[in-house]
């Protein structure tokens, strides 16, 4: 074909250019979520501190707390725990001035079972009070009011 004017197909050449796509795909971020959402709601019940003992009811309402605070439990057999460690009451002050020389100044829960010996919480107590922590606390149970019967 002299002079005559040549069609050339762009099929030959190669593929064709996609336009990118400009949605986000949120699915897989959904599913992330909530396998996340699922961890923490069967881990959360875990992670609260403490040695299970008796504590006694009382009607005063609960403090509010920002941080976690320290807490000292003193078992019914009087054995003492700093957070849920077994400690022996002559490492107590020694391990609390290390955890104070690291900024920490919260106030320090005592927590004494309802049949552990008085005098011995009260001499953990005044041994804490004694090494220069001031912010110390006694730990109950709320008890709710009974309505009155009339």
């Amino acid at each position: 074909m002299a002079g005559g004017i040549q069609h050339t197909s762009q099929r030959g050449r190669g593929r064709l250019r996609r336009r990118a796509m400009a949605e986000i795909n949120v699915t897989p971020f959904v599913d992330v979520m909530l396998v996340l959402l699922i961890v923490f709601m069967v881990t959360a019940p875990l992670l609260t501190v403490g040695v299970p003992v008796d504590l006694p009811k009382t009607r005063a309402p609960a403090l509010g707390q920002d941080r976690e605070p320290l807490s000292i439990t003193v078992r019914r057999d009087g054995t003492i725990f700093l957070q849920k460690e077994k400690i022996p009451q002559e490492a107590l002050v020694d391990r609390l001035k290390a955890i104070s020389a690291n900024g920490y100044d919260q106030r320090i829960f005592v927590r004494g079972d309802t049949q552990a010996n008085y005098g011995k919480v009260m001499e953990v107590m005044g041994i804490l009070a004694a090494s220069g922590f001031t912010h110390i606390g006694l730990v109950t149970d709320v008890v709710k009011p009974k309505p009155d019967a009339q």
